[in-house]
């Protein structure tokens, strides 16, 4: 890796060969790597591993420096570098990333809060937005937001019943009461248990009943049926919602589409989404409480409004109206005050106008219509009735009737009573009586109430046994112990006393099966000086993150500055100081620009080594410990052996240096410039020229290298010398232009020569052998390019019916200049040739007529040849043509004529 000081436009490093340079994998360099100036090193630098170095290895500063620097040491001294750079970046990572594991620093702290305020930053965009379009208040819709909030945070949310972390990837539960959210297993455990906890108080009717289960939470009850057994989004749409990062935990992604509570016949427009639907926010035109005011468009939340004007409806006392503004619901009570009658009218009263009706506490005393008589009962509406003594009346035992006067009471009838005793088995023995019965006094075997014992004894005597009932309670860990129990054991009253999820409490409640309610108890979980707290529920402050605190950390530093950089209060040591070093460097003076190093974390070496494969290897100790200031790197302006350039050098590194440029000095040639690497030269008779070679340059040993003249392939006899080269006198081998002959020129002739005198020599004196487009060979000498076209060569012509033949030139021929016409003996003889050709064609026309009237005609013969023999037969006679008859001796005759004619064209032509 090379500073930003050391690299050079182009790609023409210094630091190739330069190995005391190299920093370190955090852009700090280690002093004594090889590069820096301590005692016997004298300042030198290195030059490369495989090129000539011209560098002072280990002569003096000022000394003389050349080629002849030990070679070996320089390679042992790069490879202990390039050794020792790698060890210490590994030691570097290491500690880093100890560090990055075990301590909190403030910058770490600052990212998280950053990237929890833009997540919260986006959820409340996107309830403005909800807002916004609906143009409702986001102060009703925290709630959800605050469900959202936690289900976007790792760790946020947790199941009450495990109190563990609700992940991303698990099956989750959520309560249509309180919204809480629960792991589908813990859930359906929970419900199971309750429902058993219930059923069992009682042997009786255990399993028989639906119990209904509570929500751990706000013990909203639900129905057996309603037990949760499958996996489904918030909105119930999606059974199994897959995992998707884009998406809140545990949605489906699609609208919501939940009926409103309270109802209102809208549905969410929200994405499936964890807690409450936010408020309607459809616009409804609805009037006010009274009826009294127009009807205005309203969000469907809050489409109940009042006007503010009186309600003016008549109220219960159905004297006096309501004079509230415009109200929900009933009126309230007349407020008033009115004197009233009592419902018979005996008394009169002050009382509230809201209850006209009321009673006193007066007997009616009416004479009932018996005339004997009064009414017994308390003030009342309506008639007293008739004398519950007329009419026919009972004895007391309920067997005989008797019609009396009601002024007479109704006698025994003597018999016995026989009515059934408080026992329930035995009936009464006396005779008719008034009053109630005796107590049963029969002797029985009873058996006492767990069934165990029987005793003779009297029945209305209860028998209770001294055994303890042994069965276990409903917590399924105490007995019961109550004497003669007839088996519905009590619930068990004793404290549960179990340590809680928290591992803090114990358990406050009586004792019972299954797990224990989560701890009601809070935790404030505190940062490391006390200001920010935050509220959990107890068991939570292991796993909570403390909260960020805003405060200043107040420790003091460990460094040689006197004091630390800012940041935030935290838990743990303090992050290491990266403030500059900044300490005044002993051999020059400068300051140390790197960070500080008072305290850095070095992995500790010489630790015992396993002896053997069954000793488990330790894990590495790393050291706190200061670090020495790190080489000087002040770039010094510095010029190279070979004063091509002036290079700034880190202050530890100055010294001759080559580099690693070719030298470029022109030699004494003149052609040729020196070859070698930035090198030390000697000046020559005082001269300073950055261009004129040196003693130390290459001596040119090459041939001459001049560029020949055009059409020269040969090269320069002579070795590279200065001025001109001499003319070539090689013979030259070329080819003539017609590309057969081979022809031997001077090669000075041919380069020296111009285009007419170059066609002259390469011209073979012969006839041209192309042939020209018509097909004929040229008729003039070799000559370069295309051959003129002007064939004079006769060539025949014929007519287009091949008749008339004549000779003319080739080029007339081929610019279409000359042609040859029919006459008139050709004409006619292509008249008799179409005359020939018609007539073929007409006897060909006949030929098919004549056929398919032959095939008519056996056609008919055949369909004939059912009817009868004796009918005759219409026969009608074709008479046939003169050509129809004589065709087949007039085409032999015409065609031998056609073949005289055209034999005697052809020989007439000739």
């Amino acid at each position: 890796m090379e500073a930003s000081w050391r690299q050079v436009a182009g790609g023409r490093g210094r630091a190739r060969g330069r190995a005391t340079a190299a920093p370190s994998g955090n852009g700090v360099p280690l002093r004594g790597a090889g590069g820096g100036r301590e005692k016997g090193s004298g300042g030198a630098v290195h030059g490369s591993p495989g090129g000539a170095a011209t560098s002072a290895a280990g002569g003096s500063r000022h000394g003389p420096v050349g080629p002849e620097a030990p070679q070996a040491s320089v390679a042992t001294e790069l490879m202990s570098q390039r050794k020792f750079e790698e060890i210490k970046k590994a030691n570097q990572a290491a500690a880093k990333k100890l560090i990055d594991e075990h301590v909190s620093s403030s910058s770490e702290e600052e990212g998280d809060e950053d990237f929890e305020g833009k997540q919260g930053k986006i959820v409340a965009n996107t309830f403005v937005t909800y807002t916004t379009q609906t143009d409702g208040d986001i102060r009703e819709l925290e709630r959800t937001k605050q469900y959202v909030n936690e289900a976007f945070q790792a760790g946020a949310m947790t199941c009450l019943i495990c109190i563990a972390s609700v992940k991303r990837n698990q099956a989750v539960w959520s309560c249509s009461g309180c919204f809480c959210i629960f792991h589908m297993p813990c859930i359906q455990k929970w419900a199971k248990d309750s429902q058993f906890l219930v059923s069992s108080l009682t042997d009786d009717d255990f399993g028989k009943k639906d119990y209904p289960w509570p929500c751990p939470k706000c013990r909203f009850e639900y129905k057996r049926s309603e037990t949760p057994s499958r996996y489904y989004c918030y909105c119930g749409k999606v059974e199994d919602p897959p995992l998707d990062p884009w998406l809140v935990p545990h949605s489906c992604g699609q609208v919501c589409e939940r009926e409103f509570k309270p109802p209102c016949g809208h549905k969410c427009l929200l994405l499936c989404h964890p807690g409450p639907c936010p408020p309607c926010p459809k616009m409804v035109t609805t009037t006010c409480y009274c009826k009294k005011a127009k009807p205005i468009p309203r969000r469907c939340s809050t489409k109940e409004w009042s006007c503010q004007l009186p309600c003016g409806r008549k109220l219960l006392c159905g004297q006096h109206k309501c004079e509230n503004p415009c109200h929900a619901g009933n009126c309230q009570p007349c407020p008033r005050v009115s004197r009233q009658k009592c419902v018979c009218g005996k008394k009169v009263a002050e009382r509230s106008c809201a209850s006209p009706l009321w009673h006193c506490d007066q007997v009616c005393g009416k004479t009932l219509s018996c005339g004997n008589h009064t009414c017994e009962q308390v003030c009342h509406i309506g008639s007293c009735g008739e004398c519950p003594r007329s009419g026919k009346r009972f004895c007391p035992c309920q067997k005989s009737k008797f019609s009396l006067p009601c002024t007479e009471d109704v006698p025994t009838c003597g018999d016995s009573c026989d009515k059934v005793l408080e026992c329930g088995i035995h009936r009464c023995s006396q005779r008719c009586h008034r009053g109630p019965c005796e107590t049963c006094r029969q002797e029985v075997e009873k058996h006492c109430r767990c069934g165990k014992h029987t005793k003779r004894m009297p029945c209305h005597k209860p028998y209770i046994c001294e055994t303890k009932c042994v069965k276990m309670r409903d917590c399924q860990k105490h007995q019961c112990r109550r004497k003669c129990c007839p088996g519905n054991c009590p619930p068990c009253d004793q404290n549960c006393g179990r340590t809680l999820g928290c591992r803090n409490h114990k358990c406050p409640s009586v004792c019972h099966r299954g797990s224990c309610y989560p701890c009601p108890e809070t935790v404030d979980v505190k940062c490391n000086c006390g200001n920010a707290k935050v509220t959990v529920p107890c068991g939570r402050e292991r796993t909570t993150r403390p909260p960020k605190c805003k405060e200043i950390c107040s420790r003091p530093p460990t460094c040689h500055h006197t004091s630390r950089e800012k940041h935030r209060c935290h838990f743990g040591p303090c992050p290491p100081c990266h403030q500059p070093c900044q300490k005044v460097l002993e051999k020059c003076g400068h300051l140390c620009p790197a960070s500080c190093h008072d305290q850095a974390l070095i992995k500790q070496t010489g630790r015992h080594q396993p002896s053997g494969p069954w000793e488990q290897p330790s894990e590495p100790a790393f050291i706190q410990t200061a670090l020495p200031c790190p080489p000087c790197q002040v770039p010094i302006p510095t010029e190279c052996l070979g004063k091509h350039e002036v290079s700034p050098l880190p202050c530890h590194a100055v010294g001759p240096y080559s580099c690693k440029r070719v030298c470029g000095r022109l030699l004494a040639c003149q052609n040729h410039t020196c070859m070698k690497e930035c090198h030390r030269v000697t000046e020559v008779d005082g001269c300073s020229s950055k261009n004129k070679a040196g003693p130390e340059c290459l001596h040119c040993e090459e041939g001459c290298s001049k560029s020949r003249p055009s059409g020269c392939p040969h090269l320069c006899v002579l070795p590279c010398h200065p001025g001109e080269c001499p003319p070539c006198v090689q013979m030259l081998r070329i080819k003539c232009h017609c590309k057969i002959t081979s022809l031997y020129v001077e090669c000075r002739k041919i380069t020296t020569a111009d285009v007419n005198e170059k066609n002259l020599l390469s011209c073979c004196k012969n006839q041209c052998p192309k042939e020209l487009p018509c097909g004929h060979r040229c008729k003039e000498m070799c000559h370069p390019g295309e051959c003129p076209f002007n064939c004079n060569q006769k060539v025949k012509l014929r007519c287009p019916c091949k008749r008339i033949k004549k000779e003319l030139p080739c080029s007339k021929v081929r610019e279409n200049q000359v042609s040859v016409e029919c006459d008139a003996t050709c004409k006619e003889m292509k008249r008799k040739a179409s005359e020939i050709k018609e007539a073929e064609a007409k006897a060909a026309l006949e030929e098919e007529k004549r056929r398919q009237q032959a095939e008519l005609e056996a056609f008919e013969n055949r369909l004939k040849g059912r009817r009868k023999k004796n009918r005759k037969r219409d026969e009608v006679a074709v008479e046939l043509s003169l050509w129809q008859k004589y065709k087949y001796y007039l085409l032999p005759v015409c065609g031998v004529t056609v073949m005289l004619f055209a034999w005697y064209i052809a020989h007439d032509v000739d």
